[in-house]
C-alpha cells in the first residue's frame, strides 16, 4: 500500500481509487453487453476484452496504477471506457 502520510502518497492513493473504480465498471460494462456487439463495431472480442479487463483489475488491485504494469492496466481500461464502450452502446441503440 502506498504511504499518505504525504500529500503525494494521498494522490497516488486516490488515483490508484479511480483506477480500481473505472477497471471495474468497464468490467462490469462488458460482462452485461452481448458477445455479437463487439465484432459489429470492429473491435475485439467480449472474452478478449473481459480477459483484458480482469487482468488490468488484477494488477491495478495488486501492484497499483503506479509501474509499468500498472500504467498498461490504466491505458487497458481507457481504450476499452474512450473507445469500445460507445461504439457498443451505439450498436444497442439502433436496435431500437
Amino acid at each position: 500500500m502506498t504511504n499518505v502520510d504525504s500529500l503525494a502518497g494521498l494522490i497516488i492513493l486516490v488515483l490508484q481509487v479511480i483506477a480500481i473504480a473505472g477497471a471495474g465498471f468497464a468490467l462490469f460494462h462488458a460482462v452485461r453487453q452481448p458477445s455479437e456487439a463487439f465484432p459489429a463495431v470492429d473491435k475485439l472480442t467480449k472474452p478478449v476484452w473481459l480477459g483484458i479487463l480482469i487482468a488490468a483489475l488484477l494488477v491495478l488491485i495488486l501492484l497499483g496504477a503506479v509501474g509499468l504494469l500498472g500504467i498498461i492496466a490504466v491505458v487497458a481500461v481507457c481504450v476499452y471506457l474512450v473507445d469500445v464502450r460507445p461504439r457498443v452502446e451505439e450498436v444497442q441503440r439502433r436496435r431500437w
